[in-house]
Formats: C-alpha cells, structure tokens, sequence
C-alpha cells in the first residue's frame, strides 16, 4: 500500500513538472512585419493620449518624468507597477525594434518572448492597425531617455509564475483585429475602433471573473471593483440614455471632465480626461458618443 502511495506521488510530481516545463517552453505570439512602414510621431503622440499611455506610465504624484513608469496598481493578485517607456536603452524601449514594439502592444510578448500580465491592455491595442502601431513607435521614439530602472511587480502566489499567464491567454483573450461595421457610418465606426480599440474603455467599465478577465457577456455595463476600489457605471446606450445624456453631452464630458448637471468626473475618470481624452479631436469625440449612445451621424444621411 505505502509504495502504491509513493508511485501515485511521484507519478503526479512527474506530471505536474513535465506540464509546467511545457508552458514554459510554450512559444506564443507571431511575429509581425512593421519595418516597412515609416511612422508619423505627431498622429503617434496623439494615439498615445488616445490610448491612456501618458497617465498609465507618468507617476505624476510623486514627480516622475513623462512615460518613466512606476505608477502603482493595487490588486488582488499583486501590485503592478508600470514600465519604463522612454529610449533608456537599458530601461526602456531604447534598445528595440519596431516588430518588437508592435508584438508587446498588440499581442502583449515581451521581447525576451515571455507574456505581459493583463494590467497592460494588449487585448484592446490588438485592434489597432500596423500603421497606428508604427505612428506609435515613431512617437515614442522622441521620448527623452530616463534612466530609471522599471519597478518589479509584486504578485502574489502562484500570479507571480509569469509563464502560467500563457494559459490565462488561452482561456480568456481575444486578439481578432477590428472589424468594421458596413451597416454603419464612417464616424459610428471610428468611434467604434476608439471605444473597443486603443481608449480600451471596456477595460474599466465591463466586470471581471475570479481569474480577472473581462466577462464578455456583460460588456460596458460597469464594474463595482476597481483594483483602486471604486467602480465604474454602465456605458452602453441604454444606460446612458436613461441617466440623460446625448450626444453633445457625452462629447463636452470627455473635453472638459463636466458632466451634464454640472458635476464634475470622480475618481479614475479624472486621469482619463485629464490625460487623455481632453486632448482628442472634436470629431473623434463627436465619434465616442455616437457608437456609445447608438446613433447614427444625421451628416452622413
């Protein structure tokens, strides 16, 4: 009986170290073609606002330099602090290349090939196109260097076994790019492409399951737990209807930060406007509150 026992666990053990050698080993990611394309670093700084990277890797409280990283988010599985993203070539992007940018942002791999924790929102940035990628790129390519070492995540167990997250992917990220709606406007579609693309506003606004992915079912109908502790209200076009809004409403709010009864955003809201999307275009405004509010642009009929 005691040695039946003993041949059970070493079995086991064997298998649970073969498996775990298997994900390590798993490769994951394509390697994408970008070198070709030349980048434009004005529209590139704009998609950075657009895409949240200057409040997310700016630790602005504590007088840090622009996109230096180390802003601190609290979890329950650990605390992640963000990257450094300037040219430092030893700790920042300064010593990659285009498809490696464009392989971290869009499929969430490093370039050592090991995968990027979910608080970077590469399941959002995956529907940006290779020529967004590559204005990116070449914006961030003028970023002063900062020679600031990125702080190391503290996750808890087992969160802190990195290459476990490649079976997080599996089960939970979608990576399809951005399909466009033909029944729709050209604005009801960029809106569309902002909302579900580089603004990742589902990212805040849709809750998550036990494992911290977004559950699809409930998309943009809000979040009572924010890693921060807040939460978030619903965004879709009912429940905005409902609460009053309309178009210019919507569009104002996202400039300014005001809402319609002239209250002010709260909470992580006041980083989004502050640092994004206060700095888009009119009419990409004018695009976020028609796909959110579900109309159609009376301009194009």
């Amino acid at each position: 009986m005691v040695n039946r026992l003993i041949a059970l666990l070493m079995g086991a053990t064997a298998v649970a170290v073969a498996s775990t050698i298997a994900i390590v080993f798993w490769p994951i990611g394509n390697p994408p073609e970008l070198k070709q394309l030349e980048g434009n670093a004005k529209r590139g700084a704009y998609l950075a606002r657009m895409s949240g990277c200057i409040a997310c890797h700016t630790d602005g409280e504590n007088g840090g330099a622009a996109l230096a990283g180390g802003v601190e988010l609290d979890t329950d599985f650990g605390t992640f602090y963000s990257p450094n993203l300037t040219q430092s070539a030893e700790h920042g992007l300064g010593d990659w290349t285009i498809d490696e940018f464009a392989k971290a942002v869009r499929q969430g791999v490093s370039p050592d090939g090991e995968p990027y924790y979910p608080s970077f929102p590469y399941p959002f940035y995956a529907k940006m196109p290779d020529q967004d990628i590559a204005d990116l790129w070449a914006a961030f390519q003028t970023v002063p260097a900062v020679d600031e070492p990125s702080v190391p995540h503290a996750m808890k167990f087992p969160f802190n076994f990195r290459p476990g997250l490649k079976l997080w992917r599996a089960a939970f990220v979608d990576f399809s790019t951005f399909e466009p709606d033909e029944t729709q406007s050209d604005i009801w579609n960029r809106g569309k492409y902002i909302v579900r693309g580089p603004a990742h506003c589902g990212a805040c606004h849709t809750p998550r399951n036990f494992a911290g992915a977004r559950k699809a079912s409930f998309d943009l109908q809000g979040a009572n737990k924010l890693p921060t502790g807040g939460k978030t209200p619903a965004i879709h076009a009912t429940a905005l209807k409902k609460k009053g809004w309309t178009q210019s409403a919507l569009a104002y709010a996202l400039k300014s930060g005001v809402k319609p009864d002239g209250d002010v955003f709260g909470g992580s809201m006041v980083e989004v406007v502050h640092d994004g999307t206060s700095f888009l275009a009119p009419k990409d405004l004018e695009a976020i509150s028609i796909y959110l509010l579900g109309e159609t642009d009376v301009a194009t009929q």
